[in-house]
């Protein structure tokens, strides 16, 4: 019998997610690992392996897979786009149910924050309008298992005709989603790629629908959060948002917009979700060294304007968490780094067991080392 500790117990309690009644409310967010077997981008046994281990999560949202080739920003993610992408998932997903754990997909696409040499026939990325990124850096291919950070491409602006297609890639990605086995999807809406890059005033300067106003900033997520809906049910569906107050000089493979008036921005977003009546929202908060809270009345703005469960998550200690919990602004909490570590983190958060160290240098591609033999805990 497991004696949880003194303050976290709140973190063990069962909470209901959509139609999934959770058993803790200790979430493994989006990590990319960039495992998936070459050529192809195909899922595999071992990040089935790496799922598996780890599915005491109450909760578990897979590494943002792409939902069509131009998708794609960084070596070797996986997709979601083929048959064969799809066979793959069903090994993830098989063995995080054998284990009886919660799965959704996390649907990606990068838009802008890619590279020529990762686009079919070497095309331009694509993106809202033709505004290369320059605050991140994208990670390619150098040889066979060798990769190197580089410089996003400059990228071409999308056609309106081609925004409604890239809507429709979406609901097909939720349809392979569910063929898969997954129990619902998540769509990311964060950290600069496509569907904030249509939201963000930087780089979105359109003058068709889907620019201009807030209002036409946000149809992109409208339409894509209603066609995904129509696929799985909004009950089985999340959004993750990255929304900004401040940002970093850091060198990052990930960063996000800082909007003019972010508050304003994201509630309305928050509300265009609460009218459609999705199961969740997933806010990722900055993670960078020394990062800002986000302020306090935002907290107070989303729970007042959201009415099903949000996640949060950028570098949570335990005692965040159930702060956070208390106040009643969050519901459930992802930990990035200690999962990746710690294939048994719920176990250690409970008995207040000491963490392994997350290894920087084996987080992106590789073999098993550093992904799939981070030990358990042993007394």
């Amino acid at each position: 019998m497991t004696q949880t500790i003194p303050g976290t117990k709140t973190l063990f309690s069962s909470v209901a997610l959509g139609p999934y009644t959770l058993n803790n409310r200790i979430v493994m967010p989006p990590l990319t690992r960039s495992r998936s077997t070459q050529p192809d981008n195909i899922p595999n046994d071992l990040m089935a392996s790496y799922y598996a281990q780890r599915a005491s999560a109450g909760f578990m949202v897979t590494e943002g897979t792409q939902i069509e080739p131009r998708g794609q920003g960084y070596a070797w993610t996986p997709g979601i786009h083929s048959p064969a992408q799809v066979e793959g998932w069903k090994k993830v997903t098989q063995a995080v149910h054998d284990k009886g754990g919660i799965i959704f997909a996390q649907l990606w696409h990068v838009g802008r924050v890619s590279h020529t040499s990762l686009q079919p026939n070497g095309a331009q990325p694509v993106g809202p309008s033709d505004i290369t990124a320059d605050n991140v850096k994208v990670f390619i291919e150098t040889g066979p298992g060798a990769g190197a950070l580089a410089d996003p491409s400059e990228p071409r602006a999308l056609s309106t005709d081609e925004v409604g297609e890239l809507v429709t890639m979406y609901a097909a990605a939720a349809r392979n989603a569910l063929e898969a086995g997954f129990d619902g999807v998540e769509l990311h809406c964060a950290n600069g790629y496509l569907v904030n890059q249509f939201i963000s005033e930087h780089t979105n300067h359109r003058d068709d629908q889907y620019g201009g106003s807030l209002t036409n900033r946000l149809r992109f997520l409208k339409e894509i959060v209603a066609a995904v809906s129509d696929v799985v049910g909004a009950d089985r569906l999340g959004v993750r948002f990255a929304p900004l107050f401040a940002s970093t000089d850091e060198t990052r493979v990930y960063l996000g917009l800082v909007e003019s008036d972010p508050h304003h921005t994201y509630v309305e977003a928050v509300k265009l979700l609460e009218q459609a009546g999705i199961a969740y929202l997933s806010i990722a908060e900055a993670d960078w060294d020394n990062a800002p809270d986000l302020p306090d009345t935002f907290y107070q703005a989303v729970r007042e304007e959201f009415s099903g469960r949000i996640i949060y998550d950028g570098k949570y200690t335990v005692q965040k968490a159930v702060n956070i919990l208390e106040k009643g602004y969050g519901d459930l909490f992802a930990f990035g780094r200690p999962f990746i570590a710690n294939p048994d983190l719920p176990e250690r958060i409970a008995n207040n067991w000491p963490l392994n160290e997350v290894d920087p240098t084996t987080m992106y591609g590789g073999t098993d080392v550093g992904y799939s033999d981070y030990p358990y805990y042993q007394e």
